[in-house]
Order: structure tokens, then sequence, then C-alpha cells
């Protein structure tokens, strides 16, 4: 087994005024040359947005986009699609940038913070046509088990957010004293697994609030929470950049 431990006060911040910018990996002027990607996971930001404030238009390209709110409300526009879509907590977001596409984020909320994810991955395909998608899931079915998000198209879960790479992205809510076993979808994969909040151990580490673990080179693995606790995984292809 290989891992990789990233505590919470170590990841990269910038502080905005407006936005409140958490990075667990090299993002913008913050650069960690031993945090650059874990596989094909690029960017795993952790951002608050003051009321009425956000992202102008922008640019992407050749990048899979995934987003999800955790409090507040999204507003989403893009040159796919010019009327602002909402997303809100329990919906998840995907943007397949491709050969290029221009899109805003903006907190929809004119008295409340705006939380998010926003995940990076990198496409096993380049140059594919954008697309946007976007889809709620039901909160509870995510209680002391795996609920799937986003997968591949080459996938065949029919209930999951579609993106161009071989990826398992999930949720997973697990009540105080609760254990699980992750099993990796191969031996070329690896899963990035952060505690949104709570307490948990995993393989002999615990984890607290904001930590993440980077677990690879194993078939599967044993998680125990200390506390209710909110666990985000994403699993990747190990690529070698």
């Amino acid at each position: 087994m290989k891992k990789i431990i990233h505590k919470a006060e170590d990841r990269g911040f910038a502080n905005h005024g407006w936005l409140q910018a958490n990075h667990s990996f090299s993002f913008a002027s913050w650069h960690n040359p031993e945090k650059v990607h874990f596989g094909a996971l690029r960017v795993l930001n952790d951002d608050v947005i003051a009321p009425k404030m956000g992202f102008g238009t922008h640019p992407h390209d050749n990048m899979e986009i995934i987003t999800m709110p955790l409090q507040g409300i999204l507003k989403h526009r893009d040159n796919m699609n010019t009327e602002w879509q909402a997303v809100v907590p329990g919906e998840v977001q995907v943007m397949s940038a491709g050969t290029g596409v221009q899109h805003s984020e903006i907190n929809g909320s004119v008295d409340e913070h705006l939380s998010l994810f926003q995940i990076w991955i990198i496409p096993e395909k380049r140059n594919v046509e954008p697309r946007y998608d976007q889809k709620r899931f039901n909160v509870n079915a995510r209680k002391n088990k795996l609920q799937t998000v986003v997968t591949s198209f080459k996938d065949a879960d029919n209930e999951s957010l579609k993106i161009h790479q071989d990826v398992k992205v999930s949720r997973i809510d697990l009540s105080k004293g609760t254990s699980f076993n992750y099993k990796l979808k191969s031996e070329k994969h690896g899963v990035y697994m952060m505690n949104i909040f709570g307490s948990i151990e995993v393989e002999g580490d615990i984890l607290d609030a904001r930590d993440a673990v980077g677990i690879s080179e194993i078939d599967s693995f044993t998680v125990t929470s200390y506390s209710d606790s909110e666990l985000l995984c994403i699993e990747v292809p190990m690529l070698k950049l």
C-alpha cells in the first residue's frame, strides 16, 4: 500500500476578501512541488464565496470539472447555455471543457455565504465537444454506504453523472462507530479521500475535518468513524504526469 496524508492546515490558502480558497493541490499563485496532482486528480479546491460575489466569465479547455455545493446557492452560466443555472447542496455539476468553454460562477444569495468543492480531473481524451450536466442525489442514500455521483462514460452505472475519465467520485455519511471497506476499481487506481467533517481512522491514521488521505497500490482498505462524519472519495487512474 502507498499512502499520503494531507492535513487540512497544510493546504494552500488564499484570502481574496470575497473568496476564501483552500487548495489541496498547486493552484494559481500557490505551488507545492509535492502537491501537484494525485493521479488524474489535478485540483480539489475548498472555496467559500461571499454573498453576491463570484468568478466572472473565464475560459477552460481539456479538463473535466466537477462542482459540489456544500452550503448556499451556486449560479452557473456558460456559452453553451446563457441562462443562469442554480446548483444547490445535494446536487452535483459536471462540465467537460474539451475544445473550450467560457463560464461564470457566482454566489446566488444576497445574504448567505456559498461553500463548495471544485474538482478538476485530467481527461483521458482531449478536444472533446464541451458538455454540461447536473443532477440531484438523495442525501439519505449515502447514510453508511457509498453513493457514487460521477463515473466514466464507459461505466455501466446509469445513475451517476458522466465525464471523460475512468473515475469513481462518491460520498458517504458515516454514523459514529461505523466501519466500511473501500474496494478500488483496479490496481491502476488510487483514491483521494477527504474527511469533510468529523473524525475517522484510515489504516492507522486519524483524519479530522478537511484532512485527506491518498491511497494506492492496494485492493481495499477500512475506514472507521469516531464521530458522525462525511467523506468525499475521488478514485482516479494513477497517471504519471
